[in-house]
């Protein structure tokens, strides 16, 4: 759609050119959400695209995704043979609720920092052990975890005027084993959850991650893979009946019993 209140779109090649910052400014980097409804407290929009971020970069100590990396760039990503968990680049990003034109226009920050419960690439970074790199609009750039950046449905960490630079994955979560499950109530709908979870080969350090069925990631590691039993009761002492996040998406009960049958599950495969 058309935003009728924007007068100026700015293309800085560096940030010092943005200036202070104003309440009716905002980020652009595919904007599939920003160009989805009315922005009528916006007039300024300031382009990502001209300070070429290099959408992927992979090192020996991890990868490194851009905040502006498209959809699609990720998807076609392949990396080395021992990143065992590059294949669920693709299983999260096909969970995704989006047309061609979404594919190749949305962003990996941008699902991120719009930090809805369904957000594909929370769940992948969540569960990849992601961190953060913030950039203030004064000060030093700050390192968070992805699964304590987003706080709840649609809110997170960031300060007015911050911007999410990167995400990076360390290597030590990209060599493990992972399985994943997903449920939507209709076959191309919304997650109604998303589980995941990694461990090393030798069964050490299990990681279950919970999203879509909760307002924000959950993070459930274990020194080795754990017990149905243990499992099941971490998750309980973790998430009460009400921690769930209900929607037209789903109950909270629905999505409470769909993480218990999924995480036993992903347990069972991985062990």
């Amino acid at each position: 759609m058309n935003l009728n209140t924007i007068t100026e779109v700015k293309r800085p090649v560096s940030l010092d050119d943005v200036g202070p910052w104003r309440s009716n400014y905002a980020w652009l980097a595919g904007g599939t959400w920003l160009y989805s409804e009315p922005q009528i407290a916006t007039d300024t929009l300031i382009d990502l695209d001209a300070l070429g971020w290099a959408p992927l970069t992979a090192t020996a100590e991890g990868l490194e995704i851009a905040a502006t990396c498209r959809v699609a760039d990720l998807h076609a990503f392949k990396g080395p043979a021992e990143w065992k968990a590059v294949p669920l680049f693709r299983d999260c990003i096909d969970s995704f609720l989006m047309s061609f034109k979404i594919w190749n226009a949305a962003t990996i920050g941008g699902n991120i920092v719009m930090s809805l419960p369904a957000g594909a690439m929370i769940s992948l970074s969540a569960a990849l052990e992601g961190v953060c790199t913030l950039w203030p609009r004064d000060g030093a750039p700050r390192q968070v975890p992805v699964v304590d950046f987003v706080t709840g449905n649609h809110k997170n960490l960031l300060d007015p005027g911050e911007l999410l630079r990167s995400v990076r994955l360390p290597a030590t979560a990209l060599t493990k084993r992972y399985a994943m499950r997903q449920m939507s109530l209709t076959r191309l709908g919304r997650s109604a959850a998303l589980i995941v979870a990694t461990v090393n080969d030798n069964g050490r350090d299990f990681l279950l991650t919970i999203t879509a069925a909760t307002p924000r990631p959950v993070h459930l590691r274990f020194d080795r893979t754990p017990a149905a039993g243990e499992l099941r009761q971490a998750i309980d002492e973790r998430l009460l009946a009400d921690d769930y996040f209900q929607d037209v998406h789903g109950s909270a009960a629905y999505k409470q019993h769909i993480t218990y049958y999924f995480a036993e599950q992903i347990r069972a495969e991985l062990a």
